[in-house]
């Protein structure tokens, strides 16, 4: 009697897409998005052939890195908010904890290419802009409480927390683990309403960070 070796073969791939896709989202965030394709599918233990079967091209594979790393970011955030009510808390734990976030941050604010390829797609954009309207809500609410102060916005933070997550990559390994809980700390400390200095400029507003289309040709 044989069996059907069908399922076998779709897990197989699912396997091998996870692979891809984890090992990428690890390459794009350490190295940067033009690290060769080769050397993906190698670290992922996969063929050149399977990666390109499942991603034919370098934008393919990050745009679905991205809508990933989103998907959590989300998921993230709302766990967190169930799990404390303090808004406070909640987005202090939520920039400790969600790894994604360095992730994100090396492809919206730190790979003009990543940002371009993420913008022209509609999937990514919208992910993208849900996860803002999330966390702006989660800000709001913390102002609304008195516990952050009101002269920052979620495109302030994104734009700060992004480049304090991918400033630390530079540093030796025996240091790198520890800086991001250090100076979240004390981004955090800055984040609070009591007698702050006086921001020069003015907020950031979510969708000016926010993909933006590219706007037709006439």
């Amino acid at each position: 009697m044989t069996t059907d070796p069908t399922p076998r073969l779709r897990a197989d791939a699912r396997r091998n897409r996870d692979r891809i896709i984890a090992t990428a989202r690890d390459v794009f965030t350490e190295r940067g998005t033009e690290v060769p394709m080769e050397e993906i599918a190698r670290e992922a233990g996969v063929g050149v052939g399977t990666l390109y079967r499942r991603f034919p091209d370098r934008d393919s594979l990050i745009r679905e890195v991205a809508v990933e790393a989103f998907e959590r970011l989300i998921a993230d955030t709302h766990s967190i908010i169930e799990e404390e009510p303090d808004a406070w808390r909640a987005l202090s734990k939520l920039l400790h904890r969600a790894s994604d976030l360095r992730t994100i941050a090396r492809l919206t604010l730190l790979s003009p290419r990543a940002r371009e390829i993420l913008a022209a797609d509609p999937t990514t954009d919208a992910v993208h802009n849900r996860f803002m309207d999330t966390l702006d809500t989660l800000i709001k609410r913390a102002q609304d409480d008195g516990t952050l102060r009101t002269d920052v916005s979620t495109g302030d933070l994104g734009v700060i927390v992004g480049l304090l997550l991918q400033g630390v990559q530079v540093m030796p390994d025996e240091v790198r683990e520890v800086l991001p809980g250090r100076y979240l700390t004390l981004l955090l400390d800055g984040l609070r309403p009591e007698a702050p200095s006086q921001l020069p400029g003015r907020a950031i507003r979510a969708e000016e960070v926010i993909f933006r289309h590219p706007e037709p040709e006439e």
